[in-house]
């Protein structure tokens, strides 16, 4: 009895044990202060994470990317700061004048200096040391607000681009495409051509915004930071952009750095498209914070808050396929296809004028009238065909709908392909037929059918530049 008794108070005393230690809370969250405040006739909300112990500590500012970016997809980079005595504000991004086909990363750098002077007017803040945190998006918009104000202590960006956005937009879709099992010239023709469509037709927002005037303006200093795994922006190139541009103005603390195991925001993943870990946003999981991204910032912030800002320094870039740098003139990438567009439709559209007016056509021309109903059609169909699907996956982000895949191609571009390696033959076929009844042949029709070959002709080099033959 006595030994039954004694088990039972060990086995009681772990059991004890055993529960409070699953009942040991972590790190308590900071404090959070509700903020509203005016920037540009908007009514901005957000939240001030405040750290614990007397300040007056460094502060900073959070600048989402693109899309509606609510503040809570930024928590836990704001908990990070302000468990390491970083006063914190992040802030639900503007809804007035922004969105998926208009943005204006002005306005959005005057709502993160509006942000900077409410940090800077706390007490519990040293205002001559507050800075800017961007991600993607906000990359651009930090650099371009911090070159626009002394108010701004530092800068520190995550995924930031050194290119352009729609440059770096189709970088990513292109990785997009080719994760998806899509090889081969799709990605080379939504990367390029079809990336100047867009820009021409104005239906990318800030399509050709330079970040580098900005990054030549910036002058304090600057920790840029990059996942390993970021394929959404080309991180290689941006660095090097960075380095370059922001050394070579005069900024004498600039720091690139890539983030082990990350992604484009640098929380945790395998291979960039994937989450690991880490808090739900939105039902998705945003990857884990790994201490390697959070203790690199924190550490360097407070290091130039006590005046004692790293020298410049530059790490190794993983290796990345380079971005394709642009193509021909935008205004000649869909003034092309417009063009060939209003050739091969010329002959129907003088065969519909017939049958208004009702004159028959002769017997003669009824083979080359035959040959060129086809080339027409085979034309229209390659050239619309070709931009609407290319466009399309711009538009949409690169999520393919749902089709039958056949040598790593779907099936509506493989269906293009054929059309387009079909239009020379058949036209081949017309102009051998208008030869032979040449003499027999009206007038009319002898015009429409050299317009018609004309544009076959032309055909073929936009074809070859579309990436139409080549697999």
């Amino acid at each position: 009895m006595r030994v039954l008794t004694v088990a039972m108070l060990v086995l009681l005393c772990f059991g004890i044990g055993g529960g409070k230690a699953e009942a040991q809370a972590g790190p308590a969250d900071p404090e959070q202060e509700q903020v509203a405040f005016d920037s540009d006739g908007v009514t901005l909300h957000g939240v001030v994470y405040r750290p614990t112990g007397d300040g007056p500590h460094p502060g900073i500012v959070l600048i989402g990317g693109s899309g509606p970016g609510p503040r809570a997809e930024y928590r836990p980079e704001a908990l990070a700061f302000a468990r390491a005595g970083i006063t914190t504000l992040v802030v639900d991004k503007r809804t007035v004048g922004y969105s998926t086909s208009h943005r204006d990363f002005s306005v959005l750098a005057d709502d993160a200096l509006t942000g900077v002077r409410l940090l800077r007017d706390r007490p519990d803040v040293d205002a001559q040391r507050v800075g800017l945190w961007g991600f993607s998006e906000g990359g651009w918009v930090a650099t371009l607000a911090a070159s626009r104000s002394a108010t701004v202590g530092f800068v520190v960006t995550i995924g930031g681009s050194g290119l352009t956005p729609l440059r770096t937009q189709t970088w990513y879709l292109s990785n997009l495409l080719r994760h998806n099992g899509i090889s081969g010239h799709l990605p080379d023709a939504v990367d390029g051509p079809g990336a100047a469509v867009v820009d021409g037709l104005g239906a990318f927002p800030e399509a050709d915004y330079d970040p580098v005037p900005a990054l030549r303006q910036v002058r304090v200093p600057v920790l840029a930071l990059w996942g390993d795994h970021d394929v959404k922006v080309p991180s290689g190139e941006s660095a090097a952009i960075f380095q370059r541009e922001l050394v070579s103005a005069g900024n004498h603390s600039v720091t690139t750095r890539f983030v082990p195991n990350a992604g484009h925001n640098g929380h945790r993943t395998t291979d960039g498209f994937d989450s690991v870990g880490g808090e739900l946003f939105a039902g998705k999981s945003l990857g884990e914070l790994d201490p390697g991204y959070t203790d690199v910032m924190t550490d360097w912030i407070h290091a130039v808050a006590a005046d004692q800002a790293p020298p410049t320094s530059a790490a190794a870039p993983p290796q990345q396929p380079a971005s394709r740098a642009p193509g021909t003139h935008p205004a000649l990438e869909y003034a092309a296809p417009a063009a060939l567009l209003l050739g091969f439709a010329a002959y129907p559209l003088s065969a519909l004028g017939r049958i208004m007016l009702r004159r028959r056509p002769s017997e003669a021309g009824q083979g080359p009238r035959r040959s060129a109903r086809a080339v027409s059609a085979i034309g229209l169909l390659a050239t619309l065909g070709a931009v609407t699907y290319v466009v399309g996956i711009l538009a949409v982000g690169g999520k393919l709908p749902p089709t039958a895949f056949a040598l790593g191609q779907p099936l509506p571009w493989l269906l293009i392909h054929a059309l387009a390696l079909a239009l020379p033959i058949t036209a081949a076929i017309l102009a051998l037929s208008a030869w032979r009844t040449r003499a027999r042949t009206e007038a009319p029709l002898r015009r429409q059918t050299l317009i018609l070959l004309a544009t076959a002709m032309a055909f073929v080099p936009w074809a070859l530049h579309w990436q139409l033959f080549s697999r």
